[in-house]
């Protein structure tokens, strides 16, 4: 800088930080000018006076608050509070040289003990304080603090503005203080029972939340449990002097402690819960207040993570919340012009208060579950479906569709006006073919007929339930294609007003069902009338709202569905704008969360907001959901074209592999998860046909670096148990198809991703399992549990095909991998793991005896004593794992496994001859013991008593439910008939009429079995036939054996 800038500099500052304070106003004012080029220019400087002047500044702005009147004063409270927030880009304060860090840290008390502080003035020195606290506490740099807070509360002397000043800086820094903070308990109910000020008792309400909610333990937390009563009196006493906005702060905190600390609540639930109800019940209330009331108790319901089954302890609240949601769904307007509307319009006459307690009675019913909800239900419902008034009707049949999902189990059986209410729309979706196709006629019919009608909203309606009607009835529909299809092109061609933009999209969705159902001969025709419509359409300018963009989306896909490879030519129209869709950004916009904030939720219904910290986000879900319908479009072509998709790989696998982290919105993960093994195997395909446009494999693993990385990458930060699961089962897919391209780096990568699934999955484990020792756990808490524990039993399942893969492609060289995860495995076998993780263990274990063989058998010590033990285990999928891993080890084991020989025969023994072993539960497991029963009679038989194991395993024969085992067990047999092996046919050639029997059982067999078993018997048939007449010509033979061969 030169000097004359610098002299200029020196003089700017001179001037805002000199003793006038007019300068520093001026800045302020500035600051917040509407004026761009003055606030930018205000800016500036400020920047530049915290860089070269920060105490001067931090001083002058803090000065500035002890005149709490100045019109500049909230500004500089905001400025200050920047400059010594730790979690601020401004933040100046460990630079400040320690004379002015000390005066700072008086003029910030002595201006919150200032008197006629405004509120807006008191609540920012307030956070002020308790920001730069939180840098200093923990190094304990503000003991001056300490005594401030003390004597502020508790002096009688204080002023109310400065005891609810201090206990809001109490509650922010509960965490740190609450330890050493003295007489504590006695201060927060002084508080909570001052005797003059709704604000101080609601400050003290606040604290005590805090702190309830820093303390460590369950029994630390106890010692304020009498604080409670004067906590909803704090509340009650608001409401009473009518200071609703008090009430309504009081009850966002205890909202905020029922989601945290639910059992707090519980010796007093039933008082707390009553006064919420009657606050939810008093119709002179404001909607706000008594929408918190109830939001509080959906809470409190909801926290069943921490406190399981509590609610459902008092059924009789949950019954008077429930009236509350059904009174409020009454809150609907009404207009007689809808009443002759011709289309639907979204959410009319729809109040907060309506739409509030649809969303309460969703959750409510998810959160406490069918066995609840229900007798409340029964109980309300009937006397609003009998009204006459139909605002009674209609909420009736709105809170059945709100109650659905978490009360579906036990609907089912006990709600006969669901079935009612729900049976048109239900009735085609659920059908299958063979029930709906008597009633295609008549319903046919009447859709046709309603479909000639001249209102919009009928023939929409029409057209939905007629696709609906042809998805289900599949070919039955062709009947009535060629009485159909005119009319769907017709609305297709004619439909073009702007008014009818969702008839037209309807038609598109039917039109593209019926195709699907009726198959591509039928539509084959049509579908080139209606694919230059859709042309056309796809080339003119849409509105950005315009629903048709959607339903094309959807009706290409269904389209390429139909005709298969004939759809390529159209491709090329297809995919730029459905790229495009699937490329959209998310709109999201961030604003203050904060008290102040006075915007609340979104006033655009296309929005949805959620709350993280002091940061609102708010989320188009219009764009969300057009980009999850194109991902899925685009994963959905991919799996339908196979190689021919090739061209557009590159593409689509940069705009999918990135949406794995995609967490704004599930469906588009799911999407792009569903996407990559179908990219991989389309790029295969296309290779091995010599459809690649000239790229050979290098292409294939460079495409699988792509994604198999960002595979494993996203399953670590995956939060939801059911998409982890799909993204290791795309994992596996992927692998399969990559084979040896994959590095030893990647393999290293995925093992790593395995053990960390492995790990979290425990821990979510532990978790349930302490859930369900707690003392409000019921049989609705156990059923939640058991639905999370089927979902974890998925992952493993998934790790176990991903491994499993991972043996079968790599061999031995994978062993130093399986060496790292015996430590997560072994313990998988205990008897206390759930029969997934043991059976998973067992599995993987057999993949590397099968496929390493000899390089196995040192891990048979560790292992073969959990397979022989499983074997006696009540599930049959453990004793199928196991039994088949004991085969294996026969097999391939040598001298390892012949100390275990004579427990094997043992234990297959008891699975074989297991009194329902050919039951269907049990047959596969049953089928394997007789396969591993005659690898021992093959790889062991010096070690056993082959006249008697051989006949025995022959007795077995022939097996018909495993085809697998079935072909190695019975090629065995044809391979020791043709070596006349001795214990096979007996003393005298006395099995003969047992073998000649199960040969005959086998080519008697029905159609399928017996032409499977004849492609095991033909090569060896021959020689069999001449083993047996030479058998035969030797020795008499029975009628019986005659008529059998």
């Amino acid at each position: 800088m030169d000097p004359q800038a610098e002299g200029d500099a020196a003089a700017a500052a001179a001037a805002v930080l000199g003793a006038d304070p007019a300068g520093l106003t001026a800045l302020l004012g500035d600051l917040t000018s509407p004026a761009n080029e003055a606030r930018s220019r205000a800016e500036g400087m400020f920047h530049a006076l915290r860089a070269s002047h920060p105490d001067a500044l931090a001083l002058r702005l803090a000065h500035l608050l002890l005149s709490p009147a100045h019109p500049s004063a909230p500004m500089a409270a905001v400025l200050l509070r920047r400059l010594i927030s730790p979690g601020s880009q401004a933040f100046v304060y460990p630079g400040l040289s320690p004379a002015t860090q000390s005066s700072l840290r008086a003029l910030l008390l002595s201006a919150a003990s200032a008197t006629g502080l405004s509120k807006s003035i008191s609540k920012k020195l307030s956070d002020a304080v308790a920001e730069l606290a939180s840098f200093l506490l923990p190094s304990n740099a503000w003991p001056d603090l300490l005594t401030f807070l003390y004597k502020s509360i508790a002096s009688p002397s204080s002023p109310p503005a400065l005891q609810e000043s201090a206990l809001n800086i109490l509650a922010r820094l509960a965490s740190h203080l609450a330890a050493g903070f003295p007489n504590l308990h006695a201060l927060l109910l002084s508080a909570l029972s001052h005797p003059s000020s709704a604000d101080v008792r609601v400050a003290g309400l606040n604290a005590a939340i805090s702190l309830i909610q820093s303390l460590p333990s369950a029994a630390d937390r106890d010692q304020f449990q009498d604080l409670l009563p004067a906590m909803m009196r704090a509340l009650a006493e608001s409401l009473n002097c009518g200071n609703e906005g008090s009430a309504q702060e009081a009850l966002e905190m205890m909202i905020e402690l029922a989601g945290a600390e639910p059992r707090f609540l519980r010796r007093q639930l039933p008082d707390v819960v009553g006064s919420m109800l009657q606050i939810a019940e008093a119709p002179g209330l404001e909607d706000g207040t008594r929408h918190l009331a109830v939001e509080f108790v959906v809470t409190l319901a909801e926290a069943r993570e921490r406190a399981p089954g509590m609610m459902r302890k008092l059924p009789r609240y949950v019954g008077r919340l429930f009236a509350v949601l059904m009174t409020m769904l009454l809150d609907v307007q009404d207009e007689p012009a809808w009443h002759a509307a011709v289309s639907e319009e979204e959410d009319a006459g729809e109040t907060g208060s309506y739409v509030f307690a649809q969303e309460c009675l969703d959750r409510l019913a998810i959160a406490v579950g069918g066995n609840t909800i229900l007798p409340v239900a029964a109980e309300l419902l009937p006397s609003f479906f009998a009204s006459e008034e139909w605002k009674r009707r209609h909420a009736a049949l709105v809170t059945i569709a709100q109650i659905a999902e978490g009360c579906a189990r036990v609907m089912i059986k006990n709600l006969e006006q669901a079935h009612a209410a729900s049976a048109i729309l239900n009735f085609s979706e659920n059908c299958r073919p063979d029930i709906l196709t008597p009633y295609l006629d008549g319903i046919v019919g009447k859709l046709l007929s309603l479909l000639q009608t001249g209102n919009q909203m009928v023939q929409e309606g029409a057209l939905t339930a007629l696709a609906s009607a042809a998805d289900s009835s599949q070919e039955h529909f062709q009947k009535y294609y060629d009485a159909v299809m005119p009319y769907l092109k017709s609305i297709l061609m004619n439909a073009t007003d702007k008014s009818n933009r969702m008839l037209r999209a309807k038609s598109m969705e039917c039109i593209s069902l019926v195709g699907m159902a009726v198959g591509k001969q039928k539509f084959k025709d049509d579908a080139k009338q209606v694919m230059e419509v859709l042309m056309t359409l796809q080339g003119s300018q849409m509105e950005a709202d315009d629903p048709i963009t959607s339903y094309m989306l959807q009706a290409w896909a269904r389209l390429c569905k139909c005709l298969g490879q004939d759809f390529l030519p159209y491709m090329n129209v297809v995919m730029p704008p459905l790229l495009q869709s699937a490329q959209l950004k998310p709109d999201v916009s961030v604003t203050s969360a904060g008290p102040e904030d006075e915007n609340g939720e979104s006033d655009d219904e296309g929005v949805e907001t959620i709350t993280l910290g002091d940061k609102r986000i708010g989320i188009r879900t219009s764009l969300l959901e057009e980009k999850a319908t194109a991902c899925n479009m685009l994963c959905c072509y991919a799996d339908e074209l196979k190689e021919g998709f090739f061209p557009w790989i590159d593409q689509v696998a940069t705009t999918l592999v990135p949406l794995l982290k995609f967490y704004f919105h599930e469906e588009v993960r799911k999407a792009a998860v569903s996407a990559m093994p179908e990219l991989l195997r389309s790029a295969k395909l296309a290779i091995e046909k010599s459809q690649s446009q000239g790229r050979d494999e290098s292409y294939l693993k460079q495409l699988s670096d792509y994604i198999v990385p960002a595979l494993v990458e996203a399953i670590h930060k995956e939060p939801d148990t059911q998409i982890c699961a799909s993204m290791l089962e795309s994992l596996n897919e992927s692998i399969q198809l990559s084979g040896t391209l994959l590095e030893e780096g990647q393999v290293r990568s995925i093992v790593d991703g395995i053990k960390e699934v492995i790990t979290a999955s425990a821990l979510r484990r532990r978790e349930r399992t302490d859930r369900a020792k707690a003392e409000d756990f019921d049989s609705e808490e156990e059923d939640l549990l058991r639905e999370e524990n089927e979902q974890e039993d998925e992952i493993f399942d998934q790790i176990g095909d991903c491994l499993g893969t991972l043996v079968k492609t790599f061999k031995t060289y994978f062993l130093p991998f399986f060496d790292e995860l015996s430590v997560y495995l072994t313990p998988m076998l205990a008897k206390d793991k759930t029969v997934e993780e043991r059976r998973i263990a067992i599995c993987i274990f057999d993949d590397v005896a099968e496929h390493c063989r000899e390089a196995a058998v040192r891990y048979y010590d560790t292992y073969l004593p959990s397979l022989l033990e499983a074997c006696t285990s009540e599930n049959p999928d453990i004793r199928q794992a196991a039994v088949y891993g004991i085969g294996i080890c026969a097999e391939f084991g040598g001298s390892a496994f012949r100390p275990h020989t004579g427990e094997a025969l043992s234990r297959l023994y008891n699975v074989i001859k297991h009194p329902n072993a050919l039951d269907l539960d049990n047959a596969m497991a049953h089928d394997n013991a007789v396969s591993a029963l005659g690898k021992i009679c093959q790889f062991h038989r010096d070690g056993i008593d082959a006249s008697q194991v051989v006949p025995a395993w022959l007795s077995c024969l022939p097996i018909k439910n495993d085809l697998i085992e079935a072909k190695i067990v019975h090629e065995q047999l044809c391979t020791m008939l043709e070596k006349s092996d001795r214990e096979l046919l007996g003393h005298n050639n006395q099995y003969l009429p047992k073998i000649v029997s199960i040969f005959a059982e086998i080519l008697c067999a029905g159609m399928a079995f017996a032409y499977f078993y004849c492609q095991v018997l033909k090569w060896h048939l021959s020689l069999i036939t001449l083993v047996l007449i030479a058998i035969l010509l030797e020795r008499e033979i029975c009628p019986d054996t005659a008529q059998a061969i």
